[in-house]
């Protein structure tokens, strides 16, 4: 299969003027610090807005969205390129199936990643999600877990939370800030846990939460930016955290073969080994040898007897 070919970056003149101007000005300072090629994976549950996502940053339509098949069924990489900068954004198909964490659509999303990428590098990973979703449960946190199985606990210094369907009116009589903050707060607590990061590494895990909405209802500005409930432009916004994610000083994500191959597990139980093989030894094998050389005892002394 050949690579994704990497095309010129025209629609980013279909966002308006001042929406322009500040992707210009992000993608500038990305270059300043000598970042020529960003490459941000994008994952979550199927049906979240992933796909909408990309196309929303990209500025048209390249990841088909239907009612009909709401997420892409295999991995879909995007590369787009402007002034000696290239960006690379891959969608990933939902890693929930049957109400469980489906592994074969992890091990397909790391084999397209060293078809394609690899000895390259995940600058950044947007885990995406609802703001209208009012719970946290398990499964999320089983997400999580299988992400960072996959891909390391280090993934987490490059991630970031996106929340879609931003335009909504909050229950409970709660502000939007109180909703949104509950909210992040929430699926923080379940990246964490999923993550098994402990309370002392809270401050250097320290993930952004931004917001989207991606529907042509989005409220725009009089600069024709689309804007959230907050006035906040989100679409510069969002690249301009995930400007900071790429600049905060952790290392990026090599795809390597270690990271191709994933979680063995043949290897998990090995240093299991010795101490399994002492039980046997001390609580099996040794009892049995015991009442052997008993009977032995017993049988020559009645035979003397």
């Amino acid at each position: 299969m050949a690579a994704p070919l990497v095309k010129e970056w025209t629609t980013i003149q279909q966002f308006p003027a001042a929406t322009q101007e500040k992707l210009v000005d992000l993608l500038g300072k990305l270059k300043t610090q000598d970042v020529n090629t960003l490459t941000i994976l994008v994952m979550g549950k199927g049906g979240v807005g992933k796909s909408s996502t990309v196309n929303s940053i990209i500025g048209d339509r390249v990841v088909t969205v239907s009612a009909f098949q709401p997420e892409t069924p295999r991995p879909v990489m995007v590369s787009r390129s402007r002034s000696g900068f290239t960006l690379n954004i891959i969608d990933t198909p939902g890693l929930i199936e049957g109400g469980y964490v489906n592994d074969q659509v992890l091990d397909t999303i790391r084999s397209f990643l060293g078809r394609y990428l690899m000895m390259k590098t995940i600058d950044v990973m947007l885990y995406v999600d609802r703001l209208d979703a009012y719970r946290v449960d398990n499964l999320d946190k089983q997400i999580v877990k299988a992400i960072t199985d996959s891909f390391g606990k280090e993934i987490w210094h490059k991630a970031m939370i996106v929340l879609t369907h931003a335009q909504l009116v909050p229950p409970d009589a709660l502000s939007y800030e109180e909703f949104f903050s509950r909210r992040s707060e929430s699926l923080l607590k379940c990246v964490r846990q999923g993550a098994r990061i402990s309370k002392k590494e809270v401050q250097s895990f320290d993930i952004p939460v931004a917001l989207v909405e991606n529907s042509g209802r989005c409220s725009k500005n009089d600069f024709d930016e689309k804007i959230l409930p907050t006035s906040v432009p989100w679409i510069p916004n969002l690249v301009g955290m995930i400007t900071d994610v790429t600049l905060n000083g952790k290392k990026s994500i090599m795809i390597d073969k270690k990271l191709i191959e994933g979680p063995n597990a043949n290897d998990r139980g090995k240093i299991f080994i010795p101490l399994i093989l002492a039980f046997q030894y001390l609580f099996v094998i040794k009892p049995i040898q015991k009442l052997i050389k008993n009977d032995v005892a017993r049988e020559t002394k009645s035979a003397w007897a």
